[in-house]
């Protein structure tokens, strides 16, 4: 984990945290000195957020793991040619 110290002319300064992962978190450094650490509230009976009752479809992935950008490509390809079929339907088109 890297750690980058900013500050500008108006703005408070800040501390920049690159996580392992690339996830960039951007703290006030005024804010990380002065207020205690959060604590965490005791955990309910759901251990993990994804199992949750309000939560269908998300599925637990391991940290970092990204979907592949061809599933992207291939739902927008997908999704033109489907709007394009459905227009070819519509009467007094050119």
């Amino acid at each position: 984990m890297t750690t980058q110290h900013t500050s500008g002319s108006k703005a408070a300064p800040t501390k920049i945290i690159t996580t392992n992962t690339g996830r960039i978190l951007r703290v006030s450094a005024d804010a990380e000195v002065i207020a205690p650490a959060p604590t965490a509230p005791p955990q309910t009976s759901v251990s993990d957020p994804a199992r949750r009752a309000d939560v269908l479809f998300r599925k637990r992935l391991d940290e970092g793991h990204e979907i592949s950008a061809w599933w992207m490509i291939g739902a927008f390809l997908a999704t033109s040619g489907l709007v394009i079929v459905l227009l070819s339907g519509v009467p007094g088109a050119a």
